[in-house]
């Protein structure tokens, strides 16, 4: 298994990626958000970064990270965010979610980053317990994570 940075020919594969964790989007909304952020832009965030994780099948897991002036539940600023996290079902609870929140962590750390934030459905427990496993604490009234780096 690797973590690294998105390139350009993991387009396909990652708005398939994104489609599966957003179905409520179309995949032309998914697959014009994907390319504009993969050209360098960032709106409506300070930075943005796509971090895959990839098999001797292909990619089966991403995360899109960003960095924010602030988030829920933080107290510092900016703060690193996970805006996407998916990870192939086959491959959940493997370490794959784990590897990925890590290079993410350490990229907002790097950009001076005391926390990272998150968040999710209250109705997606899944979710929720994968946060909680790594060290995310809910914030109410809506469900964000929070973790000290």
């Amino acid at each position: 298994m690797q973590i690294r940075r998105l390139q350009p020919t993991d387009l396909d594969a990652w708005v398939r990626m994104r489609n599966a964790l957003w179905p409520n989007h179309t995949a032309d909304e998914l697959r014009q958000d994907a390319e504009r952020m993969l050209a360098g832009d960032p709106t409506p965030f300070l930075k943005i970064a796509v971090f895959v994780a990839e098999d001797d099948q292909g990619l089966c897991g991403f995360l899109e990270a960003s960095l924010r002036g602030n988030a829920e539940g933080c107290g510092t600023s900016p703060v690193g965010y996970i805006e996407g996290w998916y990870v192939a079902p086959d491959l959940r609870g493997e370490g794959v979610g784990k590897a990925l929140v890590i290079a993410a962590e350490d990229w907002a750390r790097g950009l001076g980053c005391s926390e990272m934030g998150s968040d999710a459905h209250a109705d997606n427990e899944p979710s929720r317990r994968a946060h909680r496993a790594l060290g995310y604490k809910e914030k109410r009234p809506v469900v964000h994570f929070h973790k000290q780096l």
